[in-house]
């Protein structure tokens, strides 16, 4: 039997299912100063007015300037006004972007990070572990609200983008990961359509890549298998009727399945480590890079897990995994090829040599050697 870990996140609540108004009053009630992080798309809506409402006399600032991808800009001036506005707990309201740059903003505050070099220069490997989350927590903590399926509030690090360089990188510290997590249906009915799906798409990444892993584990099998079900009934739904809060609280909890079991050590493979590429250097949404790329990678990692891919294809109505998922994600107006995102084949070759050599294409089940087989891949994506 090979020893491993499961190291759960210092994450107290997760709460499901109750409006975001019944339940962030009592998440706030014992804080001092609060800031709320939100975009500009959302800063002016009924569920940003209904968060500072709960927040109430708390509220000691309104950040929303966080755009896609987190950039290094948005997160040093978030951190910024955290120190200014002396908040000891921070609200995120919106998808993984808000989420992911809350995190890396409270992890500079932390450190005494307040430049770009020392916010780069802080970044972990991509693959690293989260240390133990012993003793006093550092403040300011997190909450999180999230607005789609990305499923960034359930983890202890955070992807922050050098936009100028075209480089994502990725933070982690084991007190990052929000305090409580908020999940209410209707706090996604703002999210506009293909950016909800295509977050699902996402969940579904995480889960499905864990599933065909060539390390597998019970718990993460478990987890993973019970998410891509979910998402296989519920995403259709939601797309067939955008008001029906029981799919979408049902897409909820399934994102949230999708990445517990990366707590069990089970990695994920090339599917997300070139999405992280095409998010950094051409700027396309993490959501939209596991729509062309994970149908890809499971058709080039076939010979090497095909069984797992069968049973994988089986929960979404077909035979082979690559062609089951592409179909899917068509049947939710999704796009799937890198051409409908304007990326050419004569691209592929400086994609591919981003890589660096590091997890998670790394960690792919079938391994990797060079930019050679990452052209493959994505070729099958074109």
């Amino acid at each position: 039997m090979t020893a491993s870990l499961h190291q759960w996140p210092a994450q107290g609540r997760v709460h499901h299912g109750a409006p975001l108004a019944q339940v962030l009053p009592r998440e706030v009630e014992d804080a001092g100063r609060v800031v709320l992080v939100t975009t500009r798309s959302l800063a002016d809506g009924a569920l940003a007015a209904s968060a500072k409402a709960a927040i109430g006399p708390r509220l000691a600032g309104v950040f929303s300037a966080m755009r896609a991808h987190s950039p290094v800009e948005d997160v040093l001036a978030l951190a910024a006004l955290l120190r200014d506005a002396e908040a000891d707990l921070v609200v995120a309201l919106g998808g993984g972007s808000v989420i992911d740059g809350s995190k890396v903003a409270c992890m500079a505050v932390w450190r005494g990070i307040a430049e770009a070099g020392s916010l780069i220069a802080a970044a972990a490997s991509r693959g690293a572990a989260p240390g133990f989350w012993d003793g006093a927590a550092p403040a300011p903590r997190l909450v999180a609200v999230p607005t789609t399926l990305s499923a960034a509030e359930f983890a202890p690090h955070a992807g922050y983008t050098d936009l100028a360089a075209g480089w994502k990188y990725r933070a982690l510290d084991p007190w990052m990961v929000p305090r409580a997590v908020l999940l209410d249906p209707a706090a996604t009915l703002e999210t506009p359509a293909a950016l909800f799906l295509s977050s699902g798409i996402r969940a579904l990444d995480h889960a499905a890549e864990r599933w065909c892993s060539t390390e597998p584990l019970p718990f993460s099998d478990a987890v993973s298998r019970q998410a891509m079900v979910m998402l296989a009934e519920n995403l259709p739904r939601a797309h067939r009727d955008p008001r029906d809060l029981a799919a979408r609280g049902a897409c909820q909890q399934a994102a949230w399945l999708s990445v517990m079991g990366g707590w069990a050590g089970v990695p994920v493979g090339a599917s997300h480590g070139l999405g992280y590429i095409l998010g950094a250097a051409r700027g396309v949404p993490h959501g939209i890079t596991s729509c062309l790329m994970l149908h890809a990678v499971m058709r080039w990692n076939a010979p090497v897990n095909e069984r797992r891919q069968r049973e994988l294809a089986h929960i979404f109505g077909g035979e082979e995994a690559g062609p089951a998922i592409e179909a899917f994600v068509r049947g939710l107006g999704l796009p799937t090829r890198l051409s409908e995102q304007g990326i050419t084949k004569a691209e592929i070759p400086g994609l591919a040599a981003r890589w660096t050599g590091d997890a998670p294409i790394a960690t792919n089940p079938r391994r990797i050697g060079g930019a050679a087989d990452l052209e493959a891949i994505l070729h099958l994506a074109a």
